[in-house]
């Protein structure tokens, strides 16, 4: 593996544990507000499950499908597994030392953006002919 590669992992592993550790991403966008504004938890509270509940049911089946297919990099998604671990740690601690309205703001900012850059790139491909 050269080294550009390596470093665009780690980097992508981190930044992925950054702000699935901050914002509860992933299931979190859906989990979280339900568990914030259905079940009346907290923000930390609401994020701290969602990646709890992400835990088990992710990993194991869904890799040996994409084993069996030949479509799995072991080592580039253990190197990821292992900088997603330190940043998960790091955007929790961040996350933590905030208000939890604050990080309530930025997760609802953080959805915003995602949905409208997901709104303008497929406006934007259905209008190329």
């Amino acid at each position: 593996m050269d080294t550009q590669t390596l470093m665009l992992l780690l980097l992508t592993g981190l930044t992925a544990g950054i702000l699935g550790g901050f914002i509860g991403v992933g299931g979190g966008v859906i989990i979280v507000p339900a568990m914030v504004y259905f079940m009346g938890m907290d923000q930390h509270m609401a994020q701290g499950t969602s990646v709890a509940m992400m835990l088990p049911p992710i990993g194991i089946l869904a890799y040996m499908n994409y084993h069996k297919a030949g479509a799995a990099d072991f080592k580039a998604g253990m190197i990821l597994a292992l900088t997603f671990i330190i940043g998960g740690y790091l955007g929790s601690k961040w996350s933590l030392k905030l208000d939890p309205n604050r990080v309530k703001l930025i997760f609802g900012f953080f959805m915003v953006f995602v949905a409208f850059r997901m709104i303008f790139t497929a406006w934007k491909s259905m209008q190329t002919p």
